[in-house]
């Protein structure tokens, strides 16, 4: 397979490609792997797709990446996941990054949780948001915390969202302060956390979580 040009590579029809064993997929090189087009990659199978090595899964262009179905998404390594640069991140569709597996979400890098955008940190399911380890959580910027549902609000370890800064916890919307956070949530605030939620803040929250 390596000795195919990238012109014969990128000529291959899809049937071709879905044909492709598991160790011919793995042999494809860097360069190989960047002629496919985004078509031929769909037609790759989940099975071939999970032995590409780290460097095949970084060397693929973020059209490539965001072309990806959710059923190939789903079936990416944590070490692939871990190995998918901020800008290919950044490409996914929520859909993708909400069809990793849990493992895959806590393998991320706080540098790629930063590149996330908001639809897709707005997209990650309570399993995922449970997943996520305090460093993660320490990497959300304000515009990603803000659009965070009440249910993933809610679904924070204690432990998570008590290591948050001030300027985080300010970012939180009222209705996320008065619908997501659980009273146990409240009661793990630290004092410079109490110290910096804001009147609007302060003022929706209920008197079980005051």
């Amino acid at each position: 397979i390596r000795a195919l040009t990238t012109s014969q590579i990128g000529s291959l029809t899809t049937a071709q490609i879905a044909a492709l064993t598991s160790s011919q997929a793995s042999g494809l090189t860097t360069g190989q792997i960047q002629k496919l087009t985004t078509t031929q990659l769909v037609a790759m199978g989940t099975d071939e797709l999970s032995t590409l090595s780290t460097l095949q899964i970084a060397a693929m262009t973020t059209d490539q990446v965001a072309g990806l179905t959710v059923t190939q998404a789903a079936s990416l390594t944590s070490n692939q996941v871990k190995s998918l640069t901020v800008a290919q991140i950044a490409k996914m569709s929520a859909a993708q990054v909400a069809a990793f597996s849990t493992g895959s979400i806590a393998a991320l890098s706080t540098s790629q949780i930063a590149a996330m955008t908001t639809a897709q940190i707005a997209g990650l399911t309570n399993s995922q948001i449970v997943a996520l380890t305090t460093g993660q959580v320490r990497a959300l910027n304000s515009s990603q915390l803000s659009q965070m549902t009440n249910a993933q609000i809610g679904s924070l370890q204690t432990q998570d969202l008590a290591a948050l800064a001030p300027a985080q916890i300010q970012a939180l919307t009222t209705t996320q302060v008065a619908s997501g956070l659980t009273t146990g949530q409240v009661g793990a605030l630290t004092t410079a956390q109490v110290a910096s939620l804001t009147t609007s803040q302060l003022a929706n929250m209920s008197v079980a979580q005051s």
